[in-house]
């Protein structure tokens, strides 16, 4: 069994293709799983670390406009396809599989144009135009949301099973999160997050919050600000100089909030939470809703095509979460919304109903199981 995985670009294709890879090797450990990337993604690092060979290929942002630009990424993405090729004769692939980033566009290609069946995992309501291409002669589609389906051709191919996350989500109670994470069990949690493409307007707010949350008993808050900002909000609370060389604590606490720069164990964060409030990535909604937490939902407004605030949008229409733009918050608006949340018990469980839901644990068996048919193998 050989699998080729084209991801890049961001975690929230890279991670898609990992739990793929890692049940795939779970169910045929004598497999061989390759992937495909650039050297200018995150996968460079991420999928090395994680024990999958990697190969990098030419691949550049396609421009809208009419420029020398375009020229340029024309002649790029003709050598991109040239490497795919020569991969796919090399390796023989069964199945070809592409969960995002512009790397799948000539690698799936490359794939369709050797007679090797494809498969598509999008994890968007709004799909990127990469995957819109790619749908069009596509052997599979799996979607993360139902709301994509228009964008991809009826005629069978296409299956909505949510979107691939790490088994230990679901399996961690919360009692064992509270534990984990040796926070109090007779408070009430709130856990707040970026996204790995940036949190300034949400780390801005929760300062402007702070002194009320601080206030406020039986609450406790796990602030993750992202690698960038937390020297400047650690020195803050610990009343450092910004221009300070002093080597900073792993975490700080300001009175009930715990504020780090990222959340290792977010699998026990999200079991120990009573609430979330984050960004509106693919993946960490399909973490959300799996666990059936109650969200608060700041849309990144620079995602490619506006996807976040779409994604957003559907558990607001469900019940699941309330959304703010991302120009619209701050400590007030984010405030009001927290506390409305926090002080009405039976809202707050409604919600958590609604996102439970949304919710599919069973994505990744779902999506490896017809990758399995594709190759051949079920």
């Amino acid at each position: 069994m050989r699998i080729i995985i084209a991801a890049g670009g961001t975690g929230g294709h890279i991670y898609p293709g990992l739990t793929i890879a890692n049940e795939l090797k779970r169910r045929y450990p004598q497999g061989e799983i390759l992937f495909v990337g650039t050297q200018y993604g995150l996968e460079k690092d991420i999928v090395p670390r994680a024990g999958y060979p990697l190969e990098l290929i030419s691949v550049q942002y396609i421009r809208r406009t009419l420029s020398l630009d375009l020229v340029k990424t024309g002649f790029v993405a003709l050598k991109g396809l040239g490497q795919s090729l020569g991969i796919v004769r090399r390796f023989k692939p069964h199945v070809v599989v592409g969960t995002g980033g512009y790397v799948a566009g000539p690698v799936l290609l490359a794939a369709a144009l050797s007679r090797v069946p494809t498969f598509i995992q999008e994890q968007n309501a709004f799909p990127g135009i990469t995957n819109r291409l790619l749908g069009r002669f596509a052997s599979g589609i799996a979607l993360g949301y139902a709301e994509a389906e228009r964008y991809f051709p009826r005629d069978g191919r296409v299956i909505v099973t949510g979107n691939p996350i790490r088994s230990e989500i679901a399996a961690i109670s919360k009692r064992e999160g509270i534990q984990r994470l040796n926070l109090r069990p007779d408070h009430r949690t709130v856990v707040v997050f970026g996204g790995s493409q940036g949190g300034l307007s949400i780390n801005r707010a929760m300062r402007e919050l702070a002194p009320r949350l601080k206030s406020e008993p039986l609450l406790q808050v796990i602030h993750q600000t992202g690698q960038k900002s937390y020297g400047a909000i650690a020195r803050e609370v610990l009343g450092l100089s910004d221009q300070g060389t002093e080597d900073l604590p792993p975490s700080v606490q300001d009175g009930c909030i715990r504020i780090v720069p990222y959340i290792y164990d977010m699998p026990a964060a999200l079991a120990a939470a009573d609430l979330v409030v984050g960004r509106a990535g693919a993946l960490s909604i399909a973490e959300i809703t799996v666990r059936g937490l109650p969200a608060v939902l700041i849309p990144f407004p620079y995602a490619a095509e506006n996807h976040q605030e779409k994604n957003a949008r559907v558990l607001e229409q469900a019940g699941a979460a309330r959304v703010i733009l991302d120009r619209d918050v701050n400590g007030d608006s984010l405030g009001a919304c927290i506390f409305e949340l926090l002080g009405d018990p039976s809202l707050l469980a409604q919600m958590a109903a609604a996102s439970k839901k949304l919710g599919r644990a069973d994505a990744t068996q779902v999506i490896v199981d017809r990758i399995a048919e594709l190759a051949g193998w079920s």
